[in-house]
């Protein structure tokens, strides 16, 4: 494995550039207010949900159009400082954090809902737009947008990792459901990828190179998406199990038997306990699938029953139907609220999330044995998974005093994610790459298809200024 081994894989590298004065006082006289050195703001700007530490950037652009974005890239370009995109600072694997130094662009004021096309099911956003309010928005026209990362992300930020979340193993990722884009490239030129058309074939497919590119290559300031019918009927259910396996051989029948279930998660013992304590809820305290189904009345009535037959034959048992918006919130709040269950539960610690996903066929192999090394290791945990599409995460809660307990769940994660390539997996199904993951990367894809990855950039950006020191380094 390349994953930098024990202490060295702590603490990422961190080259700080040096950030011109004149380039400050440019920015300045451009943006006025817009643009903010303060101590504070900048701190904001320079960490998000991973546990890395490192300096904050040198000026953060509160970006309120495509203009303000491109005439702050090319102040950047003009003095080779990097640019980070900045969304809401939900990313988990230090997507956002400054370790070349340079200057943090915000588009969360660029947060307008552009064009809504019901008849073609498609929308178009500025990247500031979260999941969240653009489903608000859209509801009076009967169509919703399924992508949902737990977080209340931004569009622009989901598009650049490349996100996907509880809803995937029926709607797909953003890859699937990102149509085109407006893109800020390293010049501060402004181009437009793809169509609103379901399909072309025209040239290559550049909308997809950006799409989880995580901001090495340009800043997304225009998103248009797919968008799909509310269902007729939704209904969720939970069932619990006697173990993990019986749930998670309950989910591959499901998936292999044809059943298209919308959501499928799955919640550990541990988790359960978490969450009652949160939500005060009360769940039974053994593993749980969460469900959810999509379609018309009679088509839930039968996907239901069909995977409740399935649980059945593996000890499921307790099954508890949610048909009302009502009920239905209260149980996905619960799973949404997992990770903050789960820090409350050890005051004082940090969580260290992984992410793995695998094919369906080897689901269970995979998460048994990983959860033998967690058990074993004595370090608290949860476990949550989106198991209809064969990704999974554990969150290790970790003492940020005491250096030997990151050691150790590195160590899981490194033998977590050497399993998942083993089983012909991926070292991140959804989070991205960032920092952490840059030495899995070679693992799972070979140093040849880095090496074109580099290609790409330098062709791109050939002054290294967009996001440098992510996924790869150069």
């Amino acid at each position: 494995m390349n994953a930098p081994a024990a202490l060295a894989h702590l603490v990422p590298e961190v080259q700080q550039r040096e950030v011109p004065a004149a380039l400050i006082e440019a920015l300045k006289a451009r943006f006025g207010n817009q643009c903010s050195t303060a101590l504070a703001v900048r701190e904001q700007h320079g960490r998000d949900e991973s546990s890395f530490q490192v300096p904050p950037p040198a000026a953060v652009v509160f970006a309120q159009s495509t203009q303000d974005v491109a005439d702050a890239v090319k102040l950047a370009s003009q003095f080779d400082t990097p640019v980070i995109p900045f969304g809401v600072g939900s990313s988990l694997e230090g997507h956002l954090l400054a370790v070349q130094g340079g200057i943090s662009i915000d588009v969360a004021r660029m947060d307008q809902v552009l064009s809504i096309n019901a008849e073609d099911l498609t929308v178009t956003v500025q990247p500031g737009v979260t999941r969240k309010r653009l489903n608000e928005e859209i509801r009076s026209t009967g169509l919703f947008f399924p992508i949902d990362p737990g977080a209340d992300a931004s569009l622009g930020g989901m598009s650049a990792t490349r996100a996907s979340g509880t809803n995937a193993v029926r709607y797909g990722t953003m890859r699937e459901n990102v149509l085109a884009l407006e893109v800020v490239t390293a010049s501060g030129e402004v181009i437009r990828t793809g169509t609103r058309a379901k399909k072309s074939a025209a040239g290559y497919d550049l909308t997809r190179l950006f799409v989880g590119s995580e901001g090495t290559l340009g800043v997304i300031t225009e998103v248009t998406l797919r968008l799909y019918p509310i269902p007729e009927a939704i209904s969720a259910a939970i069932c619990s199990f006697p173990s993990i396996e019986a749930a998670v051989r309950t989910t591959i029948q499901t998936i292999q038997l044809g059943v298209p279930i919308a959501r499928v998660e799955l919640i550990d013992v541990n988790t359960v306990r978490m969450v009652n304590v949160h939500s005060k809820l009360g769940l039974r305290e053994e593993p749980m699938l969460l469900m959810e189904f999509h379609g018309s009345p009679a088509g839930v009535k039968e996907q239901a029953a069909t995977v409740q037959e399935i649980a059945s034959e593996f000890g499921g048992k307790a099954f508890e139907w949610a048909e009302t918006p009502e009920e239905r919130t209260r149980l996905w709040t619960a799973r949404h609220n997992a990770y903050f269950a789960a820090v409350q539960s050890r005051p004082g610690c940090r969580a260290i999330s992984t992410d793995t996903c695998v094919p369906i066929s080897r689901l269970a192999d995979c998460l048994l044995e990983s959860i033998a090394e967690a058990d074993a290791s004595g370090i608290p945990y949860f476990l949550v998974g989106h198991v209809g599409d064969g990704n999974f995460h554990f969150g290790y809660l970790l003492d940020p005093g005491d250096p030997k307990e990151r050691e150790v769940a590195e160590e899981l994660n490194r033998k977590l994610v050497a399993r998942a390539l083993a089983l012909e997996g991926t070292c991140t199904g959804e989070h991205g790459v960032g920092l952490h993951k840059m030495g899995f990367l070679v693992d799972e894809t070979g140093a040849g298809a880095v090496d074109m990855m580099r290609t790409i950039k330098r062709a791109l950006d050939p002054r290294n200024i967009m996001n440098p020191g992510k996924i790869f380094s150069l």
